[in-house]
């Protein structure tokens, strides 16, 4: 665990005015401040919090110090805007924990949360300028289920703007998010904002959104672990949505426990999004009881080589996935290389479904009489927006016909043809192979340089899981000689999260990949 030490007097904490400032500045006399919060986890900050060496006023005021030495002066811009309540917040918190003498899931705990996640006390704009102000009636139901857990919500992290691109994380309302382990490269998109904060440590946990990609690619981009769940384990409730039917929430955190923990808290069935209703008897007491070291002994792992035998994949990154390989047969799994899925690229061609102009606007009614603008044809009016984003709300307004009255109809991935023949075919192929998971690299490719879009890019992330709504996991397999990360993701069946956390959380622990980017150390 990291150590604590005593406090030390005089430290005075204000936000810069690029975020929202604290409600008024807070001097550090009486808080345990000269400590080190790299790489605290969830265990490390509750254990500390019953021996008395913490409280979460202190955690807090020390994470918003980091934001306010590191995010803007960096140009990290992880951050679209800080909580001004948090302080207080955790000031209840410690009450709480002072008067019951209990501990929460997430007892205490900053979390960032990404942009086009609702809260109640705070402005969701999916990084658009159009939705600038705009403050929901309510909660996400994930954001709720963090809440009610004792999590603050520290920040809002940036993101691509409306979430349309996996390559960079952009938007008119915050500008570019860069990668903290090379300010010269991007974090990878949608939820770059979050997966650079947690990276560079700005808070403990975060979470994220992945259409196609973009909890798993950030989070490989960043040294992080990210999980994209069974499509019915998590509500969307409460989401800006891009593509609804192949939108996923989830965690993006440090460690495969640390995104356990909060998987636990979010998983389970939400009336106001009726495809969890799949969820029942299929949540476990606990997903902690999976995290077990010896958890690869017996597995069997499918290598799907089309994604990791392609011509412009990085040498450096082939090196590292094939290390990776050879680790986990030392781990006891049984690798089938190579493992395919027969008429791939026929069941996948022309899979995806346009359908952001229909959810955008059932959300912008869930608004109410609030809502900045009612629909994505007023908004497309307004000018609020990048220009680079142009084509993808041109796109989104292109399709006109509600999607269930489409030939064929664009329905869920449980109630559409196309979907569900890829799934069972990915499931024969699974079953004949006898395996348990598949494994690849999660991208290709190191993380490109900002303003590059013409190099070969390399996201391996859109089609297996979104596409079959199978559960996928990506955790960190090493870094290239230039100091970048990569990662490794395992996709499983359906429901089948307990197996996955087994197989990473065996790697992880075996391999211990992780570590926090230089340029953001301690703060003295």
């Amino acid at each position: 665990m990291n150590p604590l030490r005593p406090p030390r007097p005089g430290v005075l904490l204000c936000l810069t005015a690029l975020l929202i400032p604290i409600s008024s500045c807070q001097t550090a006399t009486d808080m345990q401040a000269d400590f080190d919060v790299i790489e605290l986890t969830i265990a490390d900050i509750h254990e500390a919090f019953r021996d008395g060496r913490l409280t979460s006023r202190a955690l807090t005021e020390q994470y918003i110090h980091r934001i306010e030495t590191y995010d803007q002066p960096t140009r990290l811009n992880a951050l679209a805007v800080v909580n001004a309540n948090a302080l207080n917040e955790a000031e209840r918190l410690d009450e709480e924990f002072r008067r019951t003498g209990q501990l929460r899931p997430m007892h205490g705990i900053p979390i960032i949360v990404k942009d086009n996640y609702d809260t109640y006390d705070l402005q969701t704009a999916g990084g658009s300028l159009a939705l600038k102000g705009s403050i929901p009636p309510d909660d996400a139901f994930q954001v709720r289920k963090l809440r009610e857990a004792g999590a603050i919500v520290l920040a809002k992290s940036n993101m691509a703007e409306w979430a349309f691109s996996p390559y960079v994380t952009e938007s008119s309302i915050a500008g570019i998010t860069r990668n903290p382990y090379d300010l010269e490269r991007v974090p990878a998109g949608s939820s770059g904002g979050t997966a650079a904060a947690v990276a560079a440590n700005l808070g403990v946990v975060g979470l994220g959104t992945d259409t196609g990609n973009s909890i798993r690619g950030p989070s490989s981009h960043n040294s992080l672990v990210g999980i994209r769940s069974t499509m019915g384990l998590t509500s969307r409730d409460g989401i800006i949505p891009l593509y609804l039917r192949n939108d996923i929430g989830g965690p993006m955190a440090r460690t495969v426990e640390d995104a356990t923990r909060v998987l636990e808290v979010i998983a389970g069935y939400d009336p106001a999004d009726p495809i969890t209703q799949r969820s029942e008897d299929k949540v476990p007491e606990n997903y902690t009881q999976f995290l077990d070291k010896d958890g690869l002994q017996g597995a069997r792992l499918g290598v799907f080589r089309r994604y990791l035998d392609t011509p412009t994949i990085d040498p450096e990154i082939k090196a590292l996935t094939e290390q990776a390989l050879k680790d986990l047969q030392a781990l006891g799994a049984t690798l089938v290389d190579p493992f395919d899925i027969p008429d791939f690229e026929a069941l996948t061609n022309d899979i995806w479904c346009n359908v952001f102009q229909h959810d955008l606007n059932n959300y912008l009614a869930s608004l109410g009489d609030d809502a900045p603008y009612k629909t994505l044809e007023e908004i497309a009016a307004s000018g609020l927006y990048l220009g680079s984003v142009k084509g993808g709300i041109e796109y989104g307004l292109s399709q006109t016909t509600p999607p269930e009255e489409r030939d064929p109809p664009c329905l869920d991935l449980f109630s559409t043809d196309r979907n569900i023949a890829f799934r069972e075919a990915m499931l024969q192929a699974m079953d004949a192979a006898q395996i348990d998971a598949v494994v690849y690299p999660t991208w290709s490719n190191q993380p490109r340089k900002v303003g590059d879009r013409e190099s070969p890019a390399g996201d391996n992330s859109q089609i297996l899981s979104p596409q079959t709504g199978f559960p996928a996991i990506t955790v960190p397999t090493g870094f290239t000689s230039s100091n970048l990360p990569a990662g490794m993701t395992f996709v499983g069946r359906l429901f089948a999260e307990p197996a996955l956390i087994r197989f990473v959380y065996a790697y992880e622990q075996a391999s211990q990949h992780r570590r926090p980017p230089a340029l953001f150390p301690a703060l003295r």
